[in-house]
């Protein structure tokens, strides 16, 4: 027996999740079932009425029988020879009876030695038997004469006979074997209680199966009862029933395999419609220009059809989001290009502000102590512009599509030298490295993969509280170097997680402006990236945040640049000097 842990669970799919395919097909189906099923239904009561009325036919044509006249003499007559032996009556005197049978087989004899010896004494003895039959006493009652007299002469096996009379009643049938029984009481029963109206009822025999019953009443006010077996009737309906089963069965799995290619063909235009869509799904239309010339093809754009109008309709779509997005690109590219002219006309003035203002600190005159602190301030607020202009202008040329410096970069080593600024920058974390024995390449500009991983090791120093654990780690997967920058701290808000790597996000009170934070810093890490043709993400959990930047490494292994294994030992002066990180 399989343990709970290795069953396999079927989980039903619901009908409003099925393919449009697949509920044509199902409801094609139903329907040639449903109408099949009436069809059987339908047929299978007429052809049951049509038997039933030959069935009656024939039960009113054997009632007819009970109509024949009586013999002269009922017991040397032909009968039967199925029925069963009948019992004399008890008020018959032995002796009497004896004596009668005597007398009537001598007749009988006297008039078959007549006949014997010649043909003239024929008809002789023929009266004498008559008369002593006449003078015989009757041994069967009233219903015994009548049903013994109903089943004289060749009858169909399962034909039923029986006489309602005040003295009770007797009634028999004979067996598929041509041999007649007498009715059993419970059987006696049933044929009692059918109404004499000259109409046919249907009635269970037990064992017999179903009866067709006709009673009548005669002239001297006695009943009788006529009944056929409905055995054939049954085996009829029942033999028409499984043929026409199985020939909807076939019917239905023919229809469904044709129905399968028809509809098949019939939506093969809207799986082009479809994969117009599919294709128009894929395309990046959320930045950048757009050249939205997918279309639905003319064919599948006749408004006579329904999956023709779809198809003009997605057109139209297309032709109004190909419009919007062109515009936006228009305004995006001013916008970028203002953005590029203001950071660029800054610049010097900025610069002018900061140099006036450090000529203050180098004057030899005495400067009053307000005046020093306001300068300092000025010096302050034009480092952080200037800082927050430099971001806006690599932003505006990242955006431009302006190509970056393109070299081997080894990034075991960019990471050794972000990490010791890191901890100059915040002795009160602590940071850890994980990097690989052997040194990792990869193809790009040095100063803006430095960024990257100042500006992370930056977040994450500036928005966690001292002592927080901080990894720089470097792992290799195929063609794909992996930079991870995680941290134990408090984590990044839920809601904001989404949005980090947009220009000016910020977090909550637990990941502070404090540090003179931007907002800018995740996003140069991702535009940097994404020059680079790699990819970033982030995942954030309370006592776990991290930060993972997939480059492609640069092969072949011989254009490398070798380099000894780095460990952080302490404080060092880096080979370039970091660049002010802002998130």
């Amino acid at each position: 027996m399989s343990s709970p842990a290795h069953r396999v669970r079927i989980v039903p799919v619901a009908p409003s999740r099925w393919s449009l395919r697949t509920r044509l097909l199902a409801l094609l189906m139903l329907l040639l079932a449903t109408v099949s099923l009436v069809i059987v239904f339908v047929t299978a009561v007429a052809l049951r009425g049509v038997l039933v009325d030959q069935l009656d036919r024939r039960l009113r044509e054997a009632s007819g029988r009970w109509d024949r006249p009586e013999p002269t003499f009922l017991q040397n007559l032909p009968s039967f020879p199925a029925l069963p032996a009948l019992p004399a009556p008890a008020a018959a005197d032995s002796a009497a009876t004896a004596a009668a049978d005597s007398a009537a087989t001598a007749a009988a004899d006297s008039a078959a030695t007549a006949a014997a010896d010649s043909a003239a004494t024929d008809s002789a003895a023929t009266a004498a038997a008559d008369s002593a039959a006449a003078d015989q006493p009757s041994s069967l009652s009233p219903q015994q004469l009548r049903v013994r007299r109903f089943f004289r002469g060749p009858v169909d096996p399962g034909t039923l006979g029986a006489v309602v009379g005040e003295d009770g009643t007797y009634g028999a049938f004979i067996d598929t074997a041509g041999e007649g029984k007498e009715l059993t009481t419970a059987e006696t029963a049933v044929v009692a209680g059918i109404p004499a109206y000259l109409r046919p009822y249907t009635r269970a025999f037990g064992d017999q199966g179903d009866y067709r019953l006709l009673a009548r009443t005669t002239h001297d006010d006695m009943i009788v009862v006529t009944g056929l077996p409905m055995k054939q009737v049954n085996a009829t309906l029942t033999r028409m029933t499984m043929i026409a089963g199985v020939v909807a069965l076939v019917g239905v799995a023919a229809a469904a395999i044709a129905g399968t290619a028809i509809v098949r063909v019939t939506l093969r235009p809207l799986r082009r419609v479809a994969a117009t869509a599919s294709r128009v799904a894929e395309l990046p239309l959320d930045r950048g220009e757009v050249a939205l010339s997918v279309r639905v093809p003319q064919v599948d754009t006749d408004p006579r059809t329904e999956v023709g109008q779809v198809g003009a309709a997605l057109n139209r779509m297309l032709g109004h989001i190909g419009a919007a997005l062109a515009a936006r690109h228009a305004s995006e590219m001013r916008m970028r290009q203002f953005l590029a002219d203001v950071s660029h006309e800054l610049r010097t003035p900025l610069a002018a502000i900061s140099g006036y203002a450090e000529l203050t600190r180098r004057t030899r005159e005495h400067v009053p102590a307000d005046v020093t602190y306001a300068m300092s301030r000025v010096e302050s607020e034009s480092a952080r512009m200037t800082a927050l202009v430099s971001d806006l202008l690599l932003l505006a040329r990242l955006d431009s599509g302006r190509d970056l410096v393109r070299e081997p970069v080894d990034v075991s080593r960019l990471i050794v030298n972000a990490v010791n600024d890191a901890h100059v920058a915040a002795p009160g974390h602590r940071f850890a490295l994980d990097l690989p024995e052997e040194p990792v390449t990869v193809t790009g500009d040095p100063a803006r993969l430095h960024q990257v991983l100042a500006n992370l090791l930056a977040n994450a120093r500036t928005h966690t509280p001292p002592g927080t654990q901080v990894t720089a780690s470097l792992t290799v997967s195929g063609p794909t170097a992996i930079l991870a920058v995680v941290d134990d701290g408090p984590g990044i808000p839920p809601d904001l997680l989404p949005e980090v790597f947009q220009r000016f996000a910020r977090g909550d009170s637990s990941r502070s402006r404090a540090a003179g934070s931007t907002g800018l810093g995740l996003a140069i890490v991702a535009a940097v990236v994404e020059a680079h043709h790699g990819h970033v993400r982030a995942t954030s959990e309370p006592g776990r945040t991290a930060f993972m930047v997939e480059l492609p490494r640069c092969l072949p292994p011989s254009e490398t640049v070798p380099s000894e294994p780095a460990r952080l030992t302490g404080p060092t002066h880096p080979d370039r000097a970091s660049q002010p990180a802002h998130r």
